[in-house]
C-alpha cells in the first residue's frame, strides 16, 4: 500500500552530510563568511557617510528630504512606505542608502529583463477560449471580471471540462502522488520550494528514478534555500547520476544582492501533461505527518486532470527556462482529451514579483469585496498590509462572515507576534479568528458563498504577496468546493476562538514583540 510509510525509498545523504552544522562547515559556510564579509564592508561605507555627511548638515538635510518626496511619490505599497519612513527617520544617512541600494535592484536586473520577455514571449501560447468566457460571463459577471484580469496579467486563461479532487491533508496527497507518478508514461515535471530526504521524498524519488531509467523525461527544481541545511549543494549531480534532470532556483552564492529575496514558493506537479497537483504540501516529511514539528500538520493541495494543466506545464517550463536563451513548450502542451461533462472553471495561476500586477493579492481582495455570505480563510501567517486588511473588515461590516483560521502552534515566533498584531482591528469590524489547537496550519486556502476557491502556496504575508514566485488555483462552480467547505467546518471544530478577552490576556512578550516588529515588517 502506498499509505505504508515503513518504506523509505531511495536516500541519496548519508545523515552527517544534512543539517546546520554540516552546512556551517562545507561549502556553504565558505560562502556565508564571504556574504558576512561583504555585509560588513557595506556597513563600514554607510557608517563612514554617517559620520561624514553630518559636517555638512545642510546637505544631508536636503539628501533626506529630497528621498523622503521620492519615496512619498513612489508606487510603492503605502505599509511599505510608512516602514521606510521610520527607517529614515532614525537612521537618515543609513536608511536612506539602504533604501536607494534596495531600490537598485542590485543583482536582479537580468533576472528581472529575463523573466519579463519570457512572460512576453508566452503569454499567446495557451489561448482563452471565447466560448468559455461566455459562458462564465452568463453564469458570474464579477467572476468573469476577475477571470478577464487574470488573463491580462498573464497567460491565465479560464478553464471548463477540468476534474479537480481536493485533499484535506498532505499524507491524503502523498498518497495520490504515488499512483499518479507510476502512471506516468512520458514526462514528469515537478516543482518544490522545499525537499527534504525522508519517507516522502524517498518513496517518490524511487519511482522517478525507475521513470528515468525506462526513457521519461523526468525534471525536478527547488529553491536555493534548501541548500542552507536540507540538501548538499552537489545534488543535482546525485539526481542527473539516476537520470533525472535538475535544476536549482537561485542558489545561494557569495554575493550580496537583492535577488534573493525573491524565491520560488511554488509547489507544482505536472504529469504527462493532463495531471497536476498544486497547493502547500512541500515534499518533506512532516507534510505528510510522518514527522512531529509544531503538532499535527494541517495542509492541503488540489489535483487537476483536464485542459487545465496546461496552464501548469506552461508555468513549469517557464522557471525551467528562466536560465535558457531558448525553452521548447509545443511538443508540451499538446491537446488533452476531452473528459466527460464537468462542472465549472477552473484557472490556475502564478504571481511574479517581478512585474507591477500583484495577483495574489487581488485575487484574494476580489473575492473579499463580491462576496455576501462568507470567505473562509486558512493561511499559517497573517502580516497583512493596508489594502488587504481593509478588504477583510469592509466584508465583514457589510454582513459577509469573515473567518480566519491560523495555527494553534506556529513555526516561527515573531510571525505569530506579528499576527496578533491585526486580531483586535480584525474583531472590531466583526472577523472571526480561530486558532488550531492540534498544531500548525500551512494551508493556503480561501472559499467563499459556496461557489468559488482558492488553493495555492500563497501565504498572507508580505513574502508571498510581494516577494515570492508563487502559484495557485482559482475555482468557480465545481464539485470540490462543497468538499473544501466541508474540511474548513470540521477543522473550526478543532479550533480555539480568539475574543477580545483572550487578546487582552495575551503575554506581554508577545506583545512588545509584534508592535516593535510591525514596524519593519514589509522588510522582512
Amino acid at each position: 500500500m502506498y499509505s505504508d510509510y515503513k518504506r523509505k525509498g531511495i536516500t541519496l545523504l548519508k545523515k552527517g552530510q544534512k543539517g546546520i552544522v554540516h552546512a556551517l562547515f562545507s561549502r556553504f559556510g565558505l560562502i556565508l563568511l564571504l556574504f558576512l564579509v561583504q555585509v560588513l564592508i557595506l556597513f563600514s561605507i554607510f557608517q563612514w557617510f554617517e559620520e561624514f555627511l553630518p559636517h555638512i548638515l545642510g546637505g544631508t538635510a536636503l539628501f533626506t528630504f529630497v528621498m523622503v518626496i521620492y519615496l512619498l511619490n513612489s508606487r510603492m505599497n503605502p505599509t511599505a512606505k510608512i516602514t521606510w519612513l521610520i527607517v529614515i527617520a532614525l537612521l537618515p544617512v543609513f536608511g536612506v542608502l539602504l533604501l536607494l541600494y534596495t531600490q537598485s535592484n542590485v543583482g536582479n536586473r537580468a533576472l528581472r529583463s529575463r523573466v519579463n520577455q519570457m512572460l512576453g514571449d508566452t503569454r499567446e501560447l495557451i489561448p482563452q477560449s471565447r466560448q468559455i468566457m461566455k459562458e462564465l460571463e452568463q453564469e458570474n459577471p464579477g467572476a468573469a471580471a476577475l477571470a478577464r484580469y487574470m488573463h491580462r496579467s498573464g497567460c491565465h486563461p479560464v478553464y471548463a471540462q477540468t476534474a479537480v479532487t481536493y485533499f484535506p491533508l498532505g499524507e491524503d496527497k502523498f498518497e495520490e502522488m504515488l499512483k499518479q507518478l507510476e502512471l506516468a508514461e512520458h514526462f514528469i515535471f515537478m516543482e518544490y520550494f522545499i525537499v527534504d530526504e525522508g519517507v516522502m521524498w524517498g518513496q517518490i524519488l524511487e519511482i522517478l528514478a525507475g521513470k528515468a531509467a525506462q526513457g521519461l523525461d523526468v525534471r525536478v527544481m527547488y529553491d536555493g534555500t534548501c541548500e542552507f541545511s536540507l540538501l548538499s549543494h552537489d545534488y543535482p549531480k546525485r539526481l542527473q547520476k539516476l537520470g533525472i534532470q535538475c535544476k536549482v532556483f537561485s542558489p545561494v552564492t557569495p554575493f550580496v544582492s537583492t535577488h534573493y529575496n525573491y524565491r520560488d514558493h511554488r509547489k507544482i506537479l505536472v504529469i504527462d501533461g493532463h495531471t497536476a497537483f498544486n497547493g502547500g504540501v512541500n515534499l518533506a516529511d512532516e507534510y505528510i505527518n510522518q514527522k512531529e514539528k509544531f503538532g499535527h500538520w494541517k495542509d492541503t493541495a488540489v489535483m487537476l486532470k483536464g485542459a487545465a494543466v496546461q496552464s501548469f506545464t506552461l508555468m513549469f517550463l517557464q522557471m525551467w527556462g528562466i536560465d535558457q536563451r531558448e525553452t521548447e513548450y509545443g511538443k508540451f502542451l499538446s491537446a488533452i482529451p476531452a473528459l466527460e461533462e464537468k462542472k465549472g472553471y477552473v484557472i490556475p495561476y502564478g504571481d511574479c514579483p517581478l512585474d507591477q500586477d500583484k495577483l495574489g493579492e487581488r485575487v484574494y481582495m476580489d473575492i473579499l469585496n463580491r462576496s455576501q455570505k462568507y470567505v473562509h480563510i486558512m493561511t499559517p501567517y497573517l502580516i497583512l498590509d493596508g489594502e488587504l486588511e481593509t478588504a477583510m473588515k469592509f466584508a465583514a461590516e457589510r454582513g459577509t462572515e469573515v473567518v480566519l483560521i491560523l495555527p494553534g502552534i506556529p513555526d516561527k515566533f515573531i510571525p505569530y507576534a506579528l499576527a496578533k498584531t491585526h486580531y483586535a482591528s480584525l474583531l472590531e469590524s466583526g472577523v472571526k479568528i480561530y486558532e488550531y489547537t492540534p498544531g500548525f496550519v500551512h494551508a493556503k486556502v480561501f472559499v467563499s458563498d459556496d461557489r468559488e476557491a482558492v488553493v495555492g502556496t500563497i501565504n498572507l504575508d508580505y513574502r508571498s504577496l510581494y516577494h515570492h514566485f508563487e502559484c495557485a488555483t482559482y475555482l468557480y462552480g465545481t464539485d470540490c468546493i462543497a468538499e473544501i467547505e466541508a474540511d474548513m467546518q470540521a477543522t473550526l471544530k478543532k479550533c480555539r476562538q480568539v475574543t477580545m478577552e483572550t487578546v487582552r490576556r495575551e503575554k506581554l512578550k508577545m506583545k512588545i514583540t509584534g508592535s516593535l516588529m510591525k514596524a519593519v515588517a514589509p522588510l522582512m
